[in-house]
């Protein structure tokens, strides 16, 4: 499975992907991945929030998602986001290409190299995001901004318009909930990723009664009207992804091996 490339999204992809489902035990718990195509290549695809999004995002298991698609030698991350925007710029049913992260996440375990075997890490992250999969990104979907900062909070509730506010003030353009600690967990396991935002909503709302202002409801609603252009924009992304890709150094690749290492549980 070496050079397939990894798609993480929403349940409702997993069904493009189509394929062989099954659980990946790992150091951290069970990972389930399905095997398929997408966009002309083989892909490994994770559904963040589990079968019919039974999952909140405040318990995603990312460490195991990340170690499952490492071991499953994917190389390449490819993951879709639904956000809150919070630029009238960013219009609810736009797409955008996250290229910079603020974590306001508490308590999710967002490092492998903790301590716990004495092995300790410190991964460069000024740009979370590989240069090289964002410029793909932006030649293969020229409709999307090329360029976002994506404040993850911990949710599953949605922002108060105080919450709102301060974040806009601080150059924040949009709103997610599962980036952190995703994107950090596969820069350590020598894994690229880009993700591609859908705007869903106005965060807490611009305006008193903003019809745009976010709910569960109206999230769920736009993503299936918007699930064919969502999944094209995808499939033409994963195309694009060059079989000789290679991701940026970032932890060297002894201490990978002794992550990878690791025994699975059950």
């Amino acid at each position: 499975m070496a050079d397939s490339v990894g798609v993480i999204g929403g349940s409702g992809l997993g069904e493009l992907v189509g394929g062989d489902r099954r659980p990946v035990a790992t150091p951290y718990g069970e990972a389930v991945v399905t095997v398929g195509e997408l966009g002309g290549r083989e892909v490994v695809f994770i559904a963040r929030h589990g079968a019919g999004h039974t999952v909140p995002p405040n318990r995603v298991n990312a460490r195991a998602n990340a170690w499952a698609l490492a071991c499953l030698g994917v190389r390449a991350i490819v993951s879709t986001a639904a956000v809150g925007s919070l630029r009238a710029e960013l219009a609810p049913e736009r797409f955008a290409i996250a290229d910079q992260l603020v974590d306001r996440t508490t308590g999710r375990a967002g490092t492998f190299f903790d301590g716990a075997d004495g092995v300790v890490r410190h991964l460069p992250f000024a740009e979370p995001f590989c240069p090289e999969l964002r410029g793909l990104a932006a030649a293969a979907i020229p409709d999307a901004a090329p360029a976002a900062t994506v404040a993850v909070i911990d949710g599953p509730r949605f922002s108060t318009a105080a919450e709102s506010r301060i974040l806009r003030e601080h150059g924040v353009d949009l709103v997610n909930m599962t980036l952190c600690p995703e994107v950090a967990l596969a820069a350590e396991l020598g894994m690229g990723t880009v993700a591609l935002c859908f705007v869903t909503d106005t965060d807490s709302g611009n305006a008193h009664d903003d019809p745009d202002a976010a709910s569960a409801e109206l999230v769920f609603r736009r993503l299936a009207a918007a699930k064919l252009r969502i999944t094209t924009a995808l499939e033409r992304l994963v195309g694009a992804v060059p079989d000789s890709y290679a991701p940026r150094p970032t932890i060297d690749d002894d201490a990978i091996r002794i992550v990878l290492a690791r025994p699975a549980v059950p």
